[in-house]
């Protein structure tokens, strides 16, 4: 058993993929630090000062100025600002994502042109010579 998961281990895609995950990982906290450190100050700014990490709704528990005061107090509430701070971060992954992927593919050789006649191999033509000459 412990042969055969050494060599799923080390096949090559379990390996990409474990590289991609510890650079997603990374990446992650640079999206992060990205939204939550320049992206939503100046969309907080532009909207009177604004933060929106502080929005919540609070379910039960009473009133209070923060979300620092009142999950010390043990409210229970919704943190939709947090919530929109995520939904930022993964639009600013998915347009990071897609850029990168655009990139990719245009680094790649084009596909063939379909609209060039496909070349005939020299066998295949030597075979087509024989057989019209059987015909005749």
């Amino acid at each position: 058993m412990f042969e055969e998961f050494k060599k799923f281990a080390m096949r090559g895609n379990v390996i990409d993929l474990a590289v991609g995950v510890v650079v997603g990982a990374a990446f992650s906290g640079i999206v992060t630090s990205l939204v939550a450190d320049v992206i939503m100050p100046p969309i907080g700014f532009a909207m009177g000062g604004i933060d929106f990490s502080n929005f919540f709704l609070v379910l039960k528990g009473g009133e209070y100025p923060t979300l620092a005061a009142a999950k010390a107090a043990g409210a229970v509430t919704i943190n939709y600002g947090a919530f929109l701070n995520t939904m930022i971060n993964f639009l600013v992954v998915a347009a990071a994502l897609f850029m990168l992927i655009r990139v990719i593919n245009n680094l790649q050789a084009p596909p063939p042109d379909a609209s060039a006649p496909a070349v005939t191999p020299e066998d295949v033509l030597l075979l087509r010579e024989i057989r019209d000459g059987l015909k005749n």
